[in-house]
């Protein structure tokens, strides 16, 4: 499991010491030393680590929302009651009075809360809170205009660059969030990706179904197609496919790689490539139940009312009443199968796999778009231990079915890691 962090420099020892009773977990830094870096600092890090997981805090997380995949559990981590209270018990020790001060960030309702519990004088607190489009300029003067009004000798901020602004002027106290505070977000993030990974390997029924032909057509043919067409699709490679009834193919996999093939429960392009390739009028029917057996019932309520619609098109049904559709057939047809590309088994044979696992390998090679990995992220796309991973690294160089492109630094210590870029779809062009 990879969990990328977000933040800035200076909170660095605070993360790491948070992180350390994490096990099994491996961290991505994303790390910035001003708020104009943050945008790019997490593209690279979305792009090159392609994390479970993301840890950000309210300023990254205002500046770079946009970027974060719609699928990619994340947690934003802020500070609370706890860590205000404390700044100002660093205050007291300093021999500063509690009030008059000047807050940024929390919440009005927090501020109120620790005022009263500490019996401080709530109208000699200026309170500014978080506002996600307001530039760290706007903080400053705000800060500036209280020190000026009251005299007060410190402020108390989250902001990093408003230490940075007053630096020499007046004494910032920083209301970060603790390490065990961070530790917290940590650990429920972490069950979060692991309770979506079980999810995901939940297993699904999906059924397609070749459309009623008109009379005279052979429906049989077009059945058997359709049947094929799916075990030669790469991303169907892991699943298990059968005939069901006279025009039914039955399809059972985890409910990730169901996903995965319809984009999110978007689109299902395979049903374009049928209709183009094959002139079949095809829908499909997922289920998501407790059992097998549900799941075939859902998947098969859920074809009959994709078959309902003029266009081709699926449905999902789930047993607790979840219904999501229609999923249209557009989109790209999928491509690597082993109709189109009959060096599909030789390559295979070549590098000492088999066919299924190197169609699933030209499925990975198009989702990265030419992007290297290393063996350990080649591993994880795969479910697979790492030691595996680098095995079959070097199977495919000894294929010529990878280039090494170079090495990357995943973590301070240690040795930078190599990183490969496939190249099965070059040969599979070639061997045509």
């Amino acid at each position: 499991m990879v969990i990328g962090l977000v933040l800035h420099a200076g909170h660095r020892a605070r993360f790491e010491d948070a992180a350390r009773t994490l096990t099994g977990v491996e961290f991505a830094w994303a790390v910035y030393e001003r708020e104009d870096e943050i945008r790019d600092r997490v593209a690279g890090l979305l792009r090159e680590h392609r994390p479970d997981g993301l840890l950000l805090g309210l300023v990254p997380y205002a500046r770079a929302r946009d970027l974060i995949p719609a699928d990619l559990p994340f947690t934003v981590t802020r500070s609370a009651a706890l860590d205000l209270a404390l700044a100002w018990a660093r205050a007291r020790g300093n021999g500063w009075p509690a009030t008059p001060v000047s807050v940024d960030t929390f919440a009005g309702e927090t501020v109120d809360e620790v005022a009263a519990a500490l019996g401080l004088d709530r109208t000699a607190i200026a309170a500014l809170p978080f506002e996600a489009d307001q530039p760290i300029s706007e903080v400053v003067d705000f800060h500036r205009e209280q020190l000026a009004r009251t005299g007060a000798p410190y402020v108390i901020s989250v902001r990093m660059g408003v230490a940075a602004a007053l630096d020499g002027q007046t004494a910032v106290l920083h209301a970060l969030a603790t390490p065990g505070t961070i530790r917290a977000d940590l650990h429920e993030l972490a069950l979060r990706i692991r309770n979506k990974r079980a999810d995901g390997q939940r297993f699904a029924a999906g059924l397609f179904l070749v459309g009623r032909p008109e009379a005279g057509a052979d429906l049989d043919r077009a059945r058997v197609g359709l049947q094929h067409l799916l075990l030669n699709t790469p991303e169907f490679a892991e699943a298990w496919i059968d005939h069901r009834g006279s025009r039914g193919v039955l399809v059972f996999a985890p409910a990730a790689l169901f996903e995965t093939v319809t984009h999110q429960w978007v689109g299902l392009p395979v049903l374009a490539e049928a209709r183009d390739t094959l002139g079949v009028r095809a829908v499909a029917g997922f289920g998501i139940g407790g059992s097998a057996r549900l799941s075939v019932t859902l998947a098969e309520r859920a074809a009959a009312r994709a078959e309902q619609d003029d266009d081709p098109g699926a449905y999902l049904f789930t047993a607790d009443g979840m219904t999501i559709g229609p999923m249209g057939a557009t989109g790209v047809p999928l491509a690597y199968s082993y109709r189109e590309h009959g060096g599909l088994e030789h390559l295979a044979a070549r590098a000492g796999l088999s066919a299924a696992t190197l169609s699933r390998l030209a499925a990975i090679e198009k989702s990265l778009a030419g992007r290297p990995l290393s063996p350990g992220e080649l591993a994880r796309t795969l479910g697979i231990t790492d030691p595996s991973g680098r095995r079959l690294i070097r199977k495919l160089t000894a294929a010529d079915l990878v280039e090494e492109t170079g090495s990357a630094q995943e973590h301070r210590k240690g040795r930078p890691t190599r990183l490969y870029r496939l190249t099965i779809a070059g040969a599979l062009e070639t061997a045509r």
